[in-house]
């Protein structure tokens, strides 16, 4: 009877072990997919080695305090193990996303209910994969989106109008005449009596664009830009933005 308890027990142990470490390759692994570190697949085998040695726990007399603090060990250890020590910042960032996508995995692992048996760890695993990739891909994306929006200034008429701006690199207008990029605002936020009108000619229209001549914007993170028209449309359909950029005012 005790042999066969300390059989079953061993398979338990390495069953905990296995699991522990494909849960932790697959958060080290989308930590490094996210933050785009080059990082050889061995190192992150070792990181998850690592972490896998949180099943010391069910052999050591712990109180709350110090399992959080061995906990957070292992996980330093990992970090280290896996993409190295290059600075305080690379290491603080490395460790906030691996705590970020644990979060979102033990979370979704609860959501789902998991019971303790070989068909829902399988499908837990399967899952937690395609959950990953589909964070990765929403990660990609806000990132790409969020480095297209801008706040802006309009300097006029001894004002300053302030604006939530997104560049779409759709906009590519220019005064035919003086060959000044036009960014377009909603015609909303700015009136004038002395309008110019600018043919324009798209893909899907054509015609002329109510624009004014302003002193200056300023866009930030960018600085200050003359020589530029400002077009009034209603026609802007971005939740919260006010004001499409012209790829043009960002080069040089």
């Amino acid at each position: 009877f005790i042999l066969k308890m300390v059989i079953k027990m061993k398979i338990y142990l390495d069953y905990i072990f296995i699991i522990n470490f494909i849960f932790d390759f697959i958060i080290l692994i989308t930590t490094s997919l996210i933050l785009k570190r080059n990082i050889k697949i061995v190192r992150i085998i070792l990181g998850s080695l690592i972490g896998s040695l949180t099943i010391l726990i069910l052999f050591i007399r712990m109180n709350n305090l110090e399992l959080i603090l061995y906990k957070i060990i292992i996980s330093i250890l990992m970090i280290i193990v896996t993409f190295g020590y290059k600075n305080i910042k690379y290491f603080l960032k490395n460790i906030y996303y691996l705590y970020l996508i644990s979060i979102i995995l033990g979370g979704f692992i609860i959501f789902i209910n998991i019971n303790f048996n070989k068909l829902n760890i399988v499908l837990s695993i399967l899952l937690s994969i395609l959950l990953v990739i589909i964070y990765i891909k929403n990660i990609k994306d806000l990132k790409t989106n969020y480095n297209k929006y801008y706040n802006v200034d309009i300097y006029y008429d001894n004002k300053i109008i302030k604006l939530n701006a997104f560049l779409d690199t759709g906009n590519k207008l220019i005064d035919p005449y003086k060959k000044w990029p036009i960014i377009l605002v909603k015609n909303t936020n700015l009136t004038s009596n002395n309008y110019l009108y600018v043919p324009f000619n798209t893909i899907s229209s054509n015609g002329l664009l109510k624009c004014i001549k302003v002193n200056k914007i300023y866009i930030e993170g960018i600085g200050y830009k003359k020589k530029l028209l400002v077009g009034l449309t209603d026609k802007i359909n971005i939740d919260g933005v006010d004001c499409i950029l012209n790829e043009q005012l960002l080069e040089g």
